[in-house]
């Protein structure tokens, strides 16, 4: 396996980050799962690093009653045991431990606004900045009352600075209510204004695609219909539902990954170069990508698309449960815990290439990645070479883990014959700049802070995606479900994704193998 390093420089200067602006930050939802784990790491992060406004706070809104101290000791307790508090100690913590503040409301009581505008006016006469940044780290169904309660609260608009809301996903169940919400939202801020987060887009790798296709003259001639075969993204977790099975009941993988993460994906590798890295030139061009793929029939669903869902097997040497007997899980549940597609983007580019797009629970190894399969060579030149390992170049870049990319080729096996074997190049980052790469959350925050949306999701883009994915969604509920479980936890996933492949010499890339051996 070649490697691929950065030079000296690289490794020991990592580029300055910028600064945020200075703002007030309210959570809502601040005492729930994600503020925890995610969103106050991340923060802290970003002050231990230097990117914080000396006027920058955080306002935690929750139902529960409690101080500031409280409150501060509760997010204490999480920053100190989270792996992505990558500089965590007791005397830096101090210090940005006095940014937290607490207020008690419930952020669907209307009467809750005017007491939020108040203690706002409170901080900023306290010395706090008059800029407002809402995130809604709350149920999607909450979402609207939260946006109708700023707006009446006159929160939405600020004469003294700016307001902008953070969205978290997902947008809307089907096509219909994302519209409904987009058009809730946009009633009381401008769309400038809306930040619609996908974790996703804030890994480093997933931005590092861009710059990969369009930075590097001998890639970008190569990326088209006219070189690559099939293009395969693959998302899975060894976890199961956890303690969401709630939400998941109503959710299922088609609607929590494929409706937003794995489409992304699919825009950032299909999109065509924009004319700036900037937030509307890069998301017009996901949109035409999303645009241009085909919505399904009924009939092309049951042909193009498979869904599954775990039964009991085995995860790192230990037995787990099936989907059907995880608590609050339906005994005869038939949602789907995997889903793959067989997407086809209809433009010049990418005429009759297919998308096949994976991603499931309980399967053999995490791993989130894209492999862009390129054809084969028109003749067998190399006949003492077996068939079958005549394999196909391949790019591959990897989200995670171990983020990277690998370029696979043939070259000649030592020897007086002339046979051809598959070798591999591998860059990580990791190894080439001997850092560790900001988490997703705290590039996402930034950026919010900072006002660039690039790595956001605009409204156009959301509807595009529940366009492709509600008719998939209907025609599940026409078709016969599958007889479920399917697939056993730990392993790759239900057989008929392997049949819906199946085309030639296609197949995904296996999962349930160590990575540097696929």
């Amino acid at each position: 396996m070649a490697t691929v390093q950065a030079t000296p420089q690289e490794k020991i200067s990592p580029p300055p980050l910028p600064k945020a602006e200075d703002c007030i930050l309210v959570i809502f939802g601040a005492t729930g799962d994600l503020t925890r784990r995610k969103l106050i790491p991340a923060l802290f992060d970003l002050a231990c690093v230097g990117c914080m406004h000396k006027h920058f706070d955080v306002l935690g809104i929750g139902r529960k009653d409690l101080s500031d101290q409280q409150f501060r000791d509760q997010m204490h307790e999480a920053a100190s045991k989270s792996k992505d508090a990558r500089d965590y100690n007791e005397r830096t913590w101090a210090e940005f431990e006095k940014r937290l503040h607490f207020l008690q409301g419930d952020g669907s009581d209307p009467e809750f606004y005017p007491r939020l505008a108040a203690k706002l006016k409170e901080m900023e006469k306290a010395g706090a900045s008059p800029n407002h940044l809402f995130y809604l780290s709350v149920p999607a169904s909450l979402a609207p009352d939260i946006v109708e309660g700023l707006g009446n609260a006159g929160l939405a608009s600020n004469e003294n600075g700016w307001s902008r809301i953070i969205l978290e996903k997902p947008f809307g169940h089907d096509l219909e209510s994302a519209r409904e919400l987009n058009r809730r939202v946009s009633a009381v801020f401008d769309e400038r204004d809306v930040y619609r987060i996908d974790h996703y887009l804030g890994k480093e790798t997933v931005q590092n695609i861009l710059v990969f296709r369009f930075g590097n003259s001998i890639f970008e001639p190569v990326w088209n219909r006219q070189y690559i075969d099939y293009v395969e993204i693959t998302s899975s977790e060894t976890l199961g539902v956890e303690n969401r099975a709630g939400f998941y009941e109503e959710t299922g993988a088609l609607r929590d990954m494929m409706a937003n993460h794995l489409l992304q994906l699919v825009a950032l590798t299909a999109m065509e170069p924009p004319v700036a890295f900037e937030a509307d030139a890069v998301r017009e061009e996901k949109v035409k990508v999303l645009r241009s793929i085909r919505p399904m029939t009924v009939d092309e669903v049951a042909k193009r698309t498979v869904r599954g869902q775990y039964g009991p097997g085995k995860i790192d040497g230990k037995s787990v449960p099936g989907y059907r007997e995880e608590p609050g899980v339906k005994p005869n549940s038939t949602t789907e815990t995997f889903a793959a597609v067989e997407f086809y983007v209809d433009n010049w580019r990418w005429a009759d290439v297919p998308f096949y797009v994976r991603s499931g629970k309980r399967l053999a190894r995490p791993v989130t990645e894209i492999a862009l399969h390129f054809k084969r060579t028109p003749q067998a030149l190399f006949a003492r070479t077996p068939n079958e390992q005549m394999q196909s170049n391949a790019i591959i870049i990897r989200i995670q883990p171990n983020e990277g990319i690998e370029i696979r080729f043939l070259a000649k096996r030592p020897g007086t014959s002339m046979q051809a074997i598959r070798v591999n190049m591998d860059f990580s980052y990791r190894e080439a700049f001997g850092l560790r790469t900001p988490v997703a959350y705290e590039t996402l925050l930034l950026d919010a802070m900072r006002g660039d949306a690039t790595l956001f999701t605009r409204r156009d883009e959301v509807e595009a995606e529940w366009r492709l994915i509600t008719p998939i969604e209907d025609a599940w509920k026409q078709l016969p479900a599958p007889k479920f479980p399917n697939y056993p936890a730990g392993s790759q996933g239900p057989e008929e994704a392997e049949e819906l492949i199946a085309d030639d010499h296609r197949k995904w890339r296996p999962i349930a193998v160590d990575e540097f051996q696929l």
